[in-house]
């Protein structure tokens, strides 16, 4: 599947729980085999780790460890840096290569 968001673009979560739709963040992983990002902030979940000993003979620390979900790629929307706002992603091809477009303002996203 061919994605249009990569890491280190801004989305907005359009759907999903409550508390996190409508909130915006930064990708920090993209797995397009999966169709899911990463969002900074956004789908936050929480581990119970024990205390662990490695083979180096380190400790891993107890406690409650928070770390981001995955989100679907349906459920995030692309905000364009040009004009703010959430758009659908097209993309353009040319004698220098492919570029993203944004649907509305017509700016191109790099």
């Amino acid at each position: 599947m061919r994605v249009k968001i990569r890491k280190g673009d801004t989305v907005e979560v359009i759907s999903g729980r409550l508390e996190d739709k409508g909130k915006q963040g930064e990708v920090i992983h993209v797995l397009p085999d999966e169709g899911r990002v990463v969002v900074q902030g956004i789908n936050m979940r929480t581990k119970h780790q024990r205390q662990v000993q490695t083979r180096a003979g380190k400790q891993i620390n107890p406690g409650r460890i928070q770390f981001e979900g995955k989100l679907h790629i349906s459920n995030v929307m692309l905000v364009c840096p040009k004009c703010g706002e959430p758009t659908r992603v097209k993309v353009m091809r040319d004698e220098e290569g492919a570029h993203r477009v944004c649907k509305n303002c017509q700016a191109i996203i790099e």
